[in-house]
């Protein structure tokens, strides 16, 4: 398999592994924002005082 040029050094793959790994964090911080903006917020109880 003939690989272009610039996909034949080490640096890219790390730079494309990193790329894709901040990707998914992406994603995955986005689902859960998601989630808790839209889950019902808490019931107050005011059993302190």
């Amino acid at each position: 398999m003939n690989l272009p040029v610039w996909l034949q050094n080490e640096g890219a793959w790390i730079a494309i592994g990193i790329s894709l790994l901040f990707i998914v964090a992406g994603v995955v911080m986005h689902r859960v924002i998601k989630k808790v903006l839209q889950s019902p917020p808490p019931q107050e109880n005011n059993t302190h005082e």
